[in-house]
Order: C-alpha cells, then sequence, then structure tokens
C-alpha cells in the first residue's frame, strides 16, 4: 500500500503543473465562461448549425462552482441579449434570444411583434425563393430574423400575453423553424445559464466539417 501511496505522490508532484491547470480551466468552465456548440437551425441567420459560441456565465450570476445555486445576482437579462438556459420543460439546454422582459405585455400578429402596444421596426434585407430575411429593431438592437417560406408553424400569432415576475419571453432568430417561448412557454431566470457573446470558431457539417474562417471570433451583437 505504501509503495502505491508513494506513487502516487510522485505522480502528484511531477504533474502538478497540469493539474493545477485542469482544476482551474474547469472552474473557470463552470462558474465563468464557457463554449457551447449549437446544432440546430433555430437561431440562423444569427447562429448557424456547428457554430461553437463563446458564453459568459457571469453575465447575470455568480454561481457556485459545478453547481447550478446562485450566490448573487450580477446583472438582468434584457432584451436583444442571446441566452443560454436548460430548459426543463423541453429537457434540454437551449439558445434563444430575449423578446420579452418581466412585466411586458407582448404579442405577435403575422410575425410582426408588439411590445407594451408599440410595433417593432422591420426592414427587408434580402430575399429569394426560400426565404425572406428581416432585419429587426428591438430595444435599439439591430439584428436579422429569417422567414423561411418553406415551414408554416402556425406560430406567426400570439397574445398578448404578460411576462410574469422572474420570466422572460424568449424567441428564436429562424423565426419559423424554432422552439421556444411560443412552444415551451416563458423562461424562469433560474434556468438561465449565462450570455452568448461571439463565435469562437464555427465547422460546416456539410462540408467534411470544414473550418468557417469567415465565423472566426464573430460577433453576435
Amino acid at each position: 500500500m505504501s509503495l502505491i501511496i508513494n506513487e502516487a505522490k510522485r505522480i502528484l508532484k511531477e504533474n502538478r503543473g497540469f493539474i493545477l491547470f485542469i482544476v482551474l480551466m474547469s472552474l473557470c468552465r463552470s462558474a465563468i465562461a464557457d463554449w457551447y456548440t449549437v446544432p440546430t437551425a433555430s437561431m440562423q441567420p444569427t447562429i448557424e448549425i456547428g457554430d461553437r459560441i463563446v458564453v459568459d456565465k457571469m453575465a447575470y450570476d455568480l454561481r457556485l462552482p459545478f453547481s447550478d445555486i446562485s450566490l448573487a445576482r450580477m446583472g438582468e437579462p434584457q432584451r436583444g441579449d442571446i441566452l443560454i438556459f436548460e430548459s426543463k420543460i423541453a429537457n434540454e439546454r437551449l439558445v434563444k434570444r430575449v423578446v420579452g422582459l418581466p412585466g411586458d405585455v407582448v404579442s405577435m400578429s403575422n410575425e410582426i411583434l408588439t411590445i407594451n402596444g408599440e410595433e417593432l421596426d422591420y426592414k427587408i434585407a434580402a430575399e429569394t425563393a426560400n426565404h425572406i430575411l428581416l432585419i429587426e429593431t428591438l430595444s435599439g438592437v439591430k439584428h436579422a430574423v429569417k422567414l423561411d417560406k418553406s415551414q408554416n408553424s402556425g406560430l406567426i400569432s400570439f397574445g398578448p400575453v404578460t411576462v410574469p415576475n422572474d420570466h422572460y419571453l424568449v424567441l428564436g432568430d429562424n423565426r419559423r423553424n424554432s422552439a421556444d417561448s411560443r412552444v415551451y412557454g416563458f423562461v424562469p431566470r433560474s434556468e438561465i445559464r449565462g450570455k452568448a457573446h461571439r463565435v469562437a470558431f464555427s465547422l460546416d457539417y456539410d462540408d467534411y466539417y470544414l473550418p468557417r474562417n469567415e465565423r472566426l471570433f464573430t460577433s453576435l451583437y
């Protein structure tokens, strides 16, 4: 037994730098920042399938490492933020954009959003035989919204609904191809894990997983 203990001590001593690095990296990914692969098209064109996105896990909460326990609130989600959250209803991690804040009255009519009685501004950026790209202005945040002409989701209108306290209404930018608050309801703040900031890198799944160089370190805002 003593031989095993001595050998373990030797390995730990010889590799303490590497072990410390692994521990610090794990702590960082658990509580400070992380990166996630996006496997679906629900946030196109902002986020593409195969993007690896960088997430600020301290944007809204300081959490106990390796747990979901919030030690302190660091900030509050704002309209236009792209959230990472662990949806209990969907039973998976989701990435969506904040549209409605607590207390907001939100409605959608033929894919046009109205928040607290004010209709959002939309401009056509591009149109093809397959889709329309709109520029939506959400509390000063301009971002692209994709309308897939081949999809008829039946989710083009809803509400008006009032967002409950400590909850958020979220939508995907690919409006006709996104399971979001129109399907799963409001997102509890306790499920939010961070704010997506940029694309670290991206792999093209349709082209032998080759990197998309044009998306390297691209901002999501």
